[in-house]
């Protein structure tokens, strides 16, 4: 009797561990929504960037169970600087951004906070933030493109969105301060059949670039540049462009992504 007593036993612990395999998840499912935008500190105008892991990241970490927590996975925003989340649990977060612009969070190089510009805020229903951040540079278009032969010429301007001396400011106190930060490296054309034209969205057939060493583009800053598309666009096609310029400075710090700032985009017609 005692053998049968335990068989039992086992038996009855048995169906029990194979019936918990099959409960419910009885936790709601995230339903709450995070819209945001990200603009200019100096003119109220959007921050224009890529849509993708080249654009603005937003970093969500909630903070309603303590500071030692694991953030949610980051999404992008989109290429007219807002974003959207709805998808998210309710409660209390921090909400992190890296784009191209000065850093929201920086510390030094032991870690200490020097300047904490990130939100906390609550998530409940339909909760709206918005960031005011100093972009690297302002990109922007001057005229209307022409096509020459299949070609596209455009002109754009770039210039600072932060002086060198406030870039400096707050940069160098991070640790391992190069005034070579500061250079603008290329200059984008990007041309797509894709009204969400950019490095994501590109033809690489007619996409061109104007690359520069060192600090050779200092003296072409507030200045108009001409840049050329790529090969021939085939004639009676529409096409969109944006233009997107670059500095030497990674965000976050040590990621190895240079983000652009970029143009709106523009609808060609290629006669």
């Amino acid at each position: 009797m005692k053998k049968t007593s335990i068989f039992i036993s086992l038996t009855s612990l048995f169906l029990m561990a194979s019936c918990s395999l099959f409960e419910l998840d009885n936790y709601p499912a995230p339903a709450e929504t995070l819209k945001g935008e990200v603009v200019d500190v100096a003119t109220g105008a959007p921050v224009l960037t890529d849509q993708g892991s080249e654009g603005i990241r937003v970093r969500l970490i909630e903070t309603s169970w303590g500071d030692n927590v694991t953030p949610n996975p980051d999404f992008f925003c989109m290429p007219d600087g807002k974003f959207q989340n709805t998808k998210v649990f309710k409660g209390r977060y921090n909400v992190q951004l890296d784009g191209p612009f000065i850093p929201l969070l920086r510390e030094d190089e032991r870690g200490v906070p020097i300047a904490d510009e990130t939100k906390d805020i609550d998530i409940e229903g339909v909760t709206e933030v918005k960031f005011e951040v100093q972009p690297f540079l302002n990109v922007e278009w001057v005229g209307e493109p022409q096509v020459v032969n299949g070609k596209i010429q455009a002109q754009v301007r770039v210039s600072r969105g932060v002086t060198e001396n406030e870039f400096r400011e707050k940069i160098e106190p991070m640790g391992g301060y190069s005034s070579s930060f500061q250079n603008v490296t290329d200059i984008q054309l990007f041309v797509s059949y894709s009204s969400t034209v950019g490095y994501r969205a590109r033809d690489e057939r007619w996409t061109n670039a104007i690359n520069y060493t060192g600090s050779s583009f200092n003296s072409l800053l507030g200045q108009t540049v001409t840049i050329e598309s790529n090969g021939t666009i085939p004639s009676g096609r529409i096409v969109f462009i944006r233009a997107a310029a670059r500095i030497n400075y990674d965000t976050p710090v040590g990621s190895g992504t240079r983000r652009y700032n970029y143009t709106d985009a523009k609808e060609v017609f290629v006669k």
